[in-house]
């Protein structure tokens, strides 16, 4: 399967129905699995053995959706979380711990710039931020001894910086690390960041590939590539006997699957942020249109900002598919079929000018949400990013006056007609 093109995995990678079974997904919403004797679930419980024993730690649905990621991304393994959020925790806890120190890109997600600046700071983890667009020579000099990870976006939310993945992945491992991409924005459709040298890629699910606003999730996608053994001392926590397993030595038991392994067996055992099983199958279900939606999302996103970087009552658009974007030369590189359906801009008059566009649109509605099939919009400077001080706010590139326009799949003369009702509205 891994031959086919990515619009068919869409549609057919993760579970393959054998003769008489369902055509879809089976929804397997059970907590326990039924065995015939004691010794065989002690082998579940030692990985000794797999299979399904409790849902906690793996359930035949989620595992379906997740190989369904996976094939997209080329990775040769995946785990679902409950959220994007739960996906970049687990994602970087797995390697880390007290005392380690992590690299991460400046231009990123609010939340997940909180959760590295300040819950991961509480549990003794320090980061080090560096702008994306950074020179090489100041990405290396952000590296410590004890750095563990470097973490970036591939298009940030909501700044829309591409980053320059082989700029970043080639720091990461010249310093012994990897390289951990959250590659929400344009999907495995747009980009797959394996192909650039990253080792890990997060989701978060809710976004585009649901695509219906219907569930919250996140997922962690394992390349295989990274050497674990070849930085030993580094992650012991791969390399060493885990002690809650009888000794088990990941990297030995399980080879390039290590990464994915324990942050199932050992992480999602300890800390429980699962998915529920309907939410798996209705993220499966999402995924089959996932190639279709991208590229309406995409044509309509460009026709918009087209039409907001011509207009005089716009003082700034971002948007990697233009051509007067800085970062179009990067997205022609990396996403050259297309980026995302998100724009930021801003509208001359600042804050109070935004708030007054945001509440006269009509199609469009104003959510803690994007990247989903209907056309929305947020204030990122009083939402998601709230929490951020001005220093912050500039250095994740996110201005006050700055509005991110998440484009949907609708008629785009619509979505245009929408937003130039609200904008005769400004004076």
């Amino acid at each position: 399967m891994s031959n086919y093109h990515v619009d068919t995995l869409c549609l057919q990678a993760g579970y393959t129905p054998q003769n008489g079974q369902s055509r879809l997904m089976p929804i397997i919403q059970s907590t326990t699995y039924k065995y015939d004797s004691s010794e065989q679930m002690g082998r579940l419980f030692d990985l000794e053995e797999s299979g399904y024993f409790y849902t906690r730690l793996a359930n035949p649905t989620s595992d379906m959706a997740a190989a369904r990621i996976a094939a997209l991304e080329g990775g040769i393994g995946a785990m679902l979380t409950s959220s994007g959020q739960a996906a970049n925790f687990f994602a970087l806890f797995n390697i880390c711990e007290a005392g380690s120190h992590i690299v991460a890109a400046s231009a990123i997600y609010g939340g997940t710039l909180n959760l590295l600046s300040t819950t991961l700071k509480k549990m003794g983890i320090e980061v080090t931020f560096v702008h994306p667009d950074a020179p090489a020579e100041e990405l290396d000099a952000a590296f410590q001894e004890n750095t563990r990870a470097v973490f970036a976006e591939s298009l940030s939310n909501p700044s829309l910086v591409v980053l320059d993945i082989e700029k970043f992945a080639q720091a990461a491992h010249s310093h012994g690390v990897p390289l951990i991409v959250d590659n929400t924005f344009p999907t495995p459709v747009n980009l797959r960041p394996f192909e650039f040298g990253a080792d890990i890629v997060t989701h978060s699910t809710t976004k585009y590939l649901d695509g219906h606003g219907s569930t919250v999730g996140g997922a962690i996608v394992d390349s295989g590539n990274f050497d674990w053994d070849a930085h030993a001392d580094k992650f012991p926590g791969l390399t060493t006997p885990d002690e809650s397993y009888h000794g088990i030595v990941y990297t030995q038991k399980f080879g390039k699957l290590a990464y994915i392994t324990k942050a199932t067996a050992q992480l999602m055992r300890d800390l429980g942020s699962i998915p529920a099983p309907m939410n798996a199958y209705l993220l499966s279900l999402g995924i089959e249109t996932l190639a279709l939606r991208m590229e309406r999302h995409c044509s309509n996103a460009l026709k918009v900002a087209q039409y907001l970087e011509k207009h005089p009552k716009v003082s700034f658009v971002q948007y990697p598919g233009l051509p007067s974007s800085p970062y179009y030369a990067l997205a022609q590189k990396y996403m050259p079929h297309g980026t995302c359906g998100v724009i930021s801009f801003g509208v001359k008059g600042g804050r109070a000018a935004a708030n007054k566009f945001s509440d006269a649109l009509r199609l469009a509605a104003i959510v803690t949400h994007v990247a989903d099939s209907k056309t929305c919009i947020l204030h990122p400077a009083s939402t998601t990013h709230r929490q951020l001080t001005e220093e912050q706010l500039m250095e994740a590139g996110i201005p006050g006056d700055m509005l991110r326009l998440s484009v949907g799949i609708e008629n785009p003369e619509d979505i245009l007609a929408d937003i130039e009702q609200a904008l005769e509205k400004l004076d």
